[in-house]
């Protein structure tokens, strides 16, 4: 099963938790509490989130954390990048010359287009969109095939 690490989701967490105050400083106690989180994991959270680019922090007595963009202008790929390094599905899709096998492979070529639509789709899905995420797209189709059996 292809899924993203536990610290990566809880990154995305904490990332919609700071979006949820925006321009507000929030405390990484307060993220903390408001995300479930335990706040050793949210301090090396978002560490890795300061090196990133994607949150400022600030000391002192009201110091704490704030997006260091508008969340629309964050992607999910710039979170797990930020956690995971750059996307990749196989070392291949990172770059040339990581496996000795590369030269006869006959599928770098679709993992490759495989990676670019993760990718993208990574890149379209904003902070802000996890902010308010649209109803699954399973519940969509099955509410399409009930309405269309109870026309018949």
């Amino acid at each position: 099963m292809f899924r993203v690490s536990r610290l990566t989701d809880y990154a995305t967490v904490v990332m919609t938790c700071i979006a949820a105050h925006p321009g507000d400083v929030v405390s990484t106690a307060q993220i903390a509490e408001e995300a479930h989180l335990e706040l050793p994991t949210v301090s090396k959270l978002l560490k890795s989130l300061g090196h990133a680019g994607l949150v400022d922090s600030f000391r002192g007595v009201n110091g704490g954390y704030r997006l260091a963009r508008p969340a629309q202008e964050i992607s999910l790929a710039d979170i797990v990048e930020a956690i995971e390094g750059p996307l990749g599905m196989t070392e291949c899709t990172l770059s040339e010359g990581q496996c000795e096998r590369e030269a006869q492979c006959g599928v770098r070529g679709s993992w490759q287009r495989i990676n670019h639509v993760l990718d993208n789709a990574l890149r379209a899905m904003s902070l802000a969109d996890m902010l308010h995420p649209a109803p699954p797209a399973v519940a969509t189709v099955a509410l399409t095939e009930l309405k269309g059996r109870t026309a018949s």
